[in-house]
């Protein structure tokens, strides 16, 4: 199986781009970040403060997260329910930044990221997909922007939804995610040594597509 890891701060146009290019070579898309999501939604549900490690890891045994595909798109399962819209939104985003700060939480989803690897050609994007869930994989590329790109892009998706959310506060939490996810101690926010660097900065969204779909076919992987 071919696995292709893509990796890069919030709002870098990772899930996006990464959905596409996996739909445009079909490979399996896994949105990693999705998962995390998904606990921090069942900690919400639960009445379990994100904030409180030991509550949450205590419970974790109750937490089945799953991915299924209808029509090529992804869906997140909690506990057999489909949570796919639930867990979207600047908030949940940021619950998901602390609970994938705690080891037991990263251990308990590791082996269902890798098992999907194992079992088909994916294009799989996250935080630490290149570094410590798929060391091994064919192909690394690191997605970046600035914060105000960043920013900007996460803004104009919030208020396409009908959010009444500012640009400044979309802003602050892109700078406060980078800094949970780049300070955390484990598997800490960075390139792969052997990582592809893409600063996606002023790009439009196809011109992003197309720059990755370059990268994978110089690579002969697709």
């Amino acid at each position: 199986m071919i696995s292709i890891a893509i990796d890069g701060p919030a709002g870098a146009g990772k899930s996006t781009i990464a959905q596409r290019v996996a739909k445009h070579i079909k490979f399996i898309y896994v949105d990693t970040g999705a998962l995390y999501r998904a606990v921090g939604l069942f900690a919400v549900r639960c009445n379990i403060p994100h904030t409180d490690a030991a509550a949450l890891i205590s419970r974790l045994g109750e937490i089945k997260v799953e991915l299924d595909y209808v029509d090529g798109q992804q869906l997140i399962l909690l506990n057999g329910q489909d949570v796919t819209g639930d867990i979207r939104g600047p908030e949940m985003g940021l619950i998901a930044s602390d609970v994938s700060a705690y080891p037991a939480v990263r251990d308990f989803l590791l082996e269902l990221q890798r098992e999907i690897a194992r079992r088909h050609n994916v294009i799989m994007d996250g935080r630490d997909i290149g570094t410590v869930v798929l060391p091994g994989a064919q192909l690394k590329i690191f997605l970046t922007a600035t914060p105000e790109d960043r920013a900007m892009r996460r803004y104009k998706e919030f208020v396409a939804k009908g959010s009444g959310i500012t640009y400044d506060q979309v802003l602050g939490d892109i700078k406060r995610r980078d800094a949970n996810d780049m300070g955390r101690a484990t598997a800490p926010l960075k390139p792969a040594e052997d990582s592809i660097m893409l600063d996606t900065t002023g790009n439009q969204f196809e011109q992003s597509v197309a720059q990755v779909l370059a990268i994978i076919r110089e690579r002969g992987i697709a």
